[in-house]
């Protein structure tokens, strides 16, 4: 058989390393349909020249495109019989990558676990992303419900990995050069608010609201080359408890992050994915909201030009965050929760 069904839960061995296909050169194309896509105005990857007066060489392609394309790259051979992907832990973003650059990607399977009912189970995989010189630019650890071949079959060895509750500060910065606080000009960066302006327990409401609709969520997900069917098939997501497509978990991600803006812009960088889960499925029709905590504020060793400030983002369907749905409490409208590390000028 010349056609791939994917892999299932059984395929995975532990150790293993998946080497993926397509090599994928980013254009200034991408980061245009990107910005139609999401409307995200962080200005260092929206201006050439508002990046070079403060330190890059040139804009940088959004730290997010960067993971959905790394991501997309995984699919096929990780998530295509995916039942949901489940969560994420210990991502940082090693280097810069500019329109030119191509990237490849490869995962090692680092845990497994059977579910319960033995219809399906839990893959962990660690997924790097590398530039055309082979350095690496993205890692991080993702694990997903993958269906099983044959329910009830043979169990597989199984292993549940040690995963950090956060990535050190320490290990944060590597993507962005030396910066220059005092050419950062805040009016063109849309707030007047940097590092020193944030305070562990604060809590921001992002006040804005995005509806997804059909064609937008299925072309995002194709930009990344993620051919999970369960965002497209629509005939055979129409025998599925849901009876529609779902949307890509990263859709949601990207909504969340270009929301973030109003009330973040100085936070100019997503330096690390310390944690994170899907609470909830999103469907088209439905309008997005967000609100952020700012969990913890910290010092990066060895530079005086950025901080590092470790968020909580939630995002919400069909519910604006006024009150900060599940702040404190678990909460229906939540679909998403992040835990990440952004780096703000000083």
């Amino acid at each position: 058989m010349k056609t791939d069904p994917g892999r299932f839960f059984e395929d995975f061995r532990l150790g293993e390393t998946i080497r993926h296909a397509t090599p994928r050169t980013v254009t200034e194309a991408d980061g245009t349909l990107y910005t139609a896509l999401y409307g995200s105005r962080f200005a260092v990857q929206s201006g050439d020249s508002f990046a070079r007066a403060a330190g890059y060489p040139r804009s940088p392609v959004d730290d997010t495109l960067v993971f959905h394309l790394v991501f997309g790259k995984s699919v096929p051979d990780v998530s295509l019989n995916a039942v949901a992907n489940l969560g994420y832990a210990d991502g940082r973003f090693l280097r810069p990558v500019y329109p030119g650059d191509t990237l490849t990607a490869a995962s090692e399977v680092i845990g497994l676990k059977e579910n319960s009912n033995r219809q399906s189970g839990i893959v962990y995989v660690r997924t790097r992303g590398l530039n055309g010189s082979g350095e690496p630019v993205l890692d991080y650890v993702r694990w997903v419900m993958v269906r099983k071949r044959a329910e009830g079959g043979p169990a597989v060895a199984e292993h549940v990995p040690e995963l950090p509750k956060a990535v050190a500060p320490a290990e944060l910065g590597g993507a962005v050069p030396p910066l220059d606080p005092a050419a950062w000009d805040d009016a063109l960066a849309g707030s007047p608010h940097r590092f020193g302006d944030y305070r562990a327990g604060e809590r921001i409401d992002h006040l804005d609201g995005m509806t997804v609709e059909e064609a937008e969520h299925q072309i995002a997900t194709r930009l990344y080359q993620n051919t999970a069917r369960v965002h497209f098939d629509g005939h055979a997501a129409s025998g599925t408890r849901f009876g529609r497509r779902l949307i890509y978990g990263g859709h949601v991600i990207s909504l969340a992050r270009a929301l973030s803006f109003n009330g973040l812009a100085n936070a100019f960088h997503v330096a690390a994915i310390n944690g994170g889960r899907h609470v909830a499925p999103l469907f088209a029709g439905d309008t997005v909201y967000a609100w952020s905590e700012i969990l913890e504020v910290a010092e990066i060793p060895g530079r005086s030009d950025v901080g590092a400030l470790r968020i909580r983002t939630v995002a919400t369907r069909n519910q604006p965050c006024a009150g900060f749905p599940g702040a404190d409490a678990p909460d229906p409208a939540v679909i998403l929760d992040l835990d990440y590390w952004a780096l703000a000028i000083r």
